[in-house]
């Protein structure tokens, strides 16, 4: 029997020897961060000039650039080299979630031009914080411009008609509103999809903020690492051996944020949806090398091996020494400093992320959402002069 198929033998039957483990989230990033070294979040500093950062997409999209930092060497490649890097018993993971049209441009009875973001439908108990909801109407979380000029009763109009209601003041962290849509159907007629705060040219074609696999609405944003794929990219790693498994993590506004905690161990993740059907568990577990698309794929792959539940909420907060169940390779874009993102990586790769960065900042590499991207191989950042 070959090295790789025993590894997979023997993680199945890990798999099948060890009871899930069922806790709510909050153990869950207990745990995870009970297992974390007592790192400050200034050390996830690091200087990112504006002109580094990409304010739109490159076409085709399998033409962005690849830093494949998946084994000893570091090569610098492109997206359309992926097929030749995965091979028979590989499995790639890709999140399905789409970004939906949660962006409103409102005004105020007065005039006033005014901007509502809908984060996600209310639950039942911030339900209870507002006024209800008749026939067609619709609670959400949301975020509210200009914030201090608009107050709880305030009516914001669309096309000279009432359109929104926001309900509350601002509530937790994140300041966001307790909103009434008094149609939903405005939503999908007359919303906008809402692009990261750092890019300020306008989007040509909405579709490029969208990867071409995309079927499950409910995201703030887009799980960029899969923005580089097309159909053709993957139909050429399936046939070179790979196959293809999905699942579904809905993106919240958190991802836009950096840690402010001066220790990570302190920073609170914005709980975020997910589902992760069985046949692609089993997937993962039968694998030779399982290759998450992107850092949702593989909170979401984590969370389900942590845990022992396929669906829920996931406020996993990957950093320090986290011990990683079922992710081999992490294909992921270059992310903001004090990010949770760029703690995942550390976590992932290693140490050595600082030298990937610092190369790609001399290469001219593109950074954040519309960015290049890395294929990083676990623990490969811990050897010494890893970039």
């Amino acid at each position: 029997m070959s090295a790789a198929k025993e590894r997979g033998v023997q993680r199945a039957r890990r798999q099948e020897r060890a009871p899930a483990v069922r806790l709510p989230c909050q153990c869950a990033q207990y745990i995870v961060e009970r297992m974390s070294r007592r790192y400050e979040t200034e050390q996830f500093m690091y200087d990112l000039p504006l002109e580094r950062i990409a304010q739109e997409p490159v076409e085709p999209r399998s033409s962005a650039r690849l830093l494949d930092a998946s084994g000893r060497e570091v090569v610098d490649r492109s997206i359309r080299d992926l097929p030749s890097l995965v091979c028979a018993g590989d499995l790639l993971v890709l999140n399905t979630t789409k970004v939906a049209p949660s962006r409103l441009l409102l005004r105020k009875r007065s005039g006033g031009s005014a901007e509502v973001l809908l984060l996600e439908q209310a639950t039942d108990r911030q339900v209870d914080q507002g006024s209800g909801s008749a026939s067609g109407e619709a609670l959400y979380l949301a975020l509210v411009r200009p914030g201090r000029r608009i107050r709880a009763g305030t009516v914001l109009q669309l096309h000279g008609e009432d359109a929104v209601v926001v309900e509350s003041e601002a509530l937790g962290e994140e300041r966001s509103r307790l909103v009434r849509v008094l149609d939903s159907r405005i939503i999908s007629q007359f919303g906008q999809v809402a692009l990261p705060p750092y890019i300020h040219v306008p989007l040509a074609d909405p579709d490029r903020y969208q990867t071409v696999y995309a079927v499950s609405p409910g995201s703030v944003a887009a799980p960029t690492a899969g923005l580089h794929l097309t159909t053709e990219v993957l139909q050429e790693c399936v046939r070179n051996g790979a196959r293809i498994a999905t699942l579904d993590l809905s993106i919240g506004i958190g991802t836009f944020r950096p840690v402010t905690a001066s220790k990570p161990d302190d920073h609170v993740m914005h709980p975020e949806r997910y589902r992760v059907p069985d046949d692609t568990m089993s997937m993962c577990v039968r694998s030779r090398r399982v290759i998450a698309v992107g850092t949702t794929t593989l909170r979401a792959l984590e969370t389900v091996a942590l845990t022992g539940e396929p669906s829920g909420t996931t406020e996993l907060f990957v950093h320090g020494e986290f011990d990683f169940k079922l992710v081999d390779l992490l294909l992921t874009n270059f992310h903001q400093p004090r990010s949770s993102l760029l703690m995942l990586v550390e976590s992932f790769y290693g140490p050595g992320w600082r030298d990937l960065y610092a190369r790609a900042l001399r290469g001219s590499y593109r950074f954040l959402s519309f960015g290049d991207a890395m294929l990083l191989g676990r623990g490969e950042g811990k050897r010494l002069g890893g970039g």
